[in-house]
């Protein structure tokens, strides 16, 4: 089996929707990420840190769909990364509540020894100088490296963050991300300009609009699944990287063509995770649903145009 590594964040998260809130739950960029890319036939390891407070049941969850966890460092006596927020009425918008980094502010990333030599890297949202180190330890040139950011590095890391995109294949950001890195409003021009800055290919992410990738002047559009109800899409962009990473290590095919089932593949893993809040449904999920969903994606997709 082909090799992915996986970088950020685990965590609890405390969230709030129109539709009811929840105490401390799993959270965290990472875990939504290995938990989606655990439906392909990859071996995959995370690596991250938590505070001896992470319940032994969730690092057995994360073990029993085949995660290496030997990288997920446990600090003793500290206290895993914290994070709440409240989302607004269209889902689309959110406020941070509470932001405690706890054993993540000192986290010095260590890569087991197993996957230095991963054949893809996914640099899950986190500080950009975390994802450079973990770039630093790779004993071999993954043939792919994937990196997903936020507006928040852009606001407070800036210089660090163009330092840790010139060195990846693939970003991976939302609308507002994009327009924010680039100084761009449209999109395509957004893509173009984070081009020139170093990744061959940009992924766009649209929410429930679906997901862009541009690659030189091509361009493919992906929709997402209209869904009956949206419970929580915390984790659905970390779950949609999930799944293209996760597609393209079990495929080992990283042409653009490729990415294109790729880009289907993670938004329809999305689609389930914001069904229930947080991880659960990304935990109950059957592959045979994935399956079946896939064929619900094709065909809203595929039909013949007469010209």
């Amino acid at each position: 089996m082909n090799k992915l590594l996986i970088v950020g964040t685990v965590a609890f998260d405390a969230i709030e929707t129109p539709f009811g809130k929840t105490d401390k739950i799993l959270g965290g960029a990472a875990t939504y990420i290995g938990l989606s890319a655990s439906f392909f036939n990859v071996q995959s390891a995370i690596v991250s840190v938590v505070g001896d407070d992470f319940p032994q049941e969730y690092l057995d969850l994360l073990t029993s769909r085949n995660i290496d966890i030997s990288g997920l460092e446990v600090v003793k006596g500290g206290k895993t990364f914290f994070w709440s927020g409240r989302y607004h009425n269209d889902l689309n918008s959110r406020d941070t509540l509470d932001t405690q980094l706890n054993v993540l502010a000192d986290f010095q990333p260590k890569v087991p020894q197993d996957y230095k030599n991963a054949d893809i890297v996914m640099l899950g949202n986190l500080h950009p100088l975390v994802q450079s180190s973990v770039l630093d330890q790779m004993e071999t040139q993954p043939k792919l490296t994937v990196l997903d950011t936020m507006n928040f590095w852009m606001d407070c890391a800036l210089p660090e963050l163009l330092d840790v995109i010139k060195r990846v294949d693939v970003i991976t950001i939302n609308d507002e991300e994009a327009r924010q890195l680039s100084g761009e409003y449209s999109l395509v021009k957004a893509a173009a300009k984070i081009h020139t800055m170093g990744p061959k290919y940009v992924v766009i992410k649209k929410g429930e609009h679906g997901a862009l990738i541009f690659h030189n002047k091509e361009v493919f559009f992906a929709p997402a699944l209209p869904l009956e109800e949206v419970f929580d899409p915390t984790g659905a962009g970390d779950t949609f990287a999930g799944g293209f990473a996760g597609y393209l290590t079990q495929t080992e095919n990283i042409s653009f063509e490729n990415m294109k089932n790729g880009i289907i593949h993670g938004s329809n893993l999305a689609s389930f995770c914001v069904e229930k809040f947080g991880t659960e449904r990304m935990v109950d999920l059957e592959k045979e649903e994935v399956v079946s969903r896939l064929q619900q994606f094709k065909s809203l997709t595929q039909f013949d145009i007469e010209l």
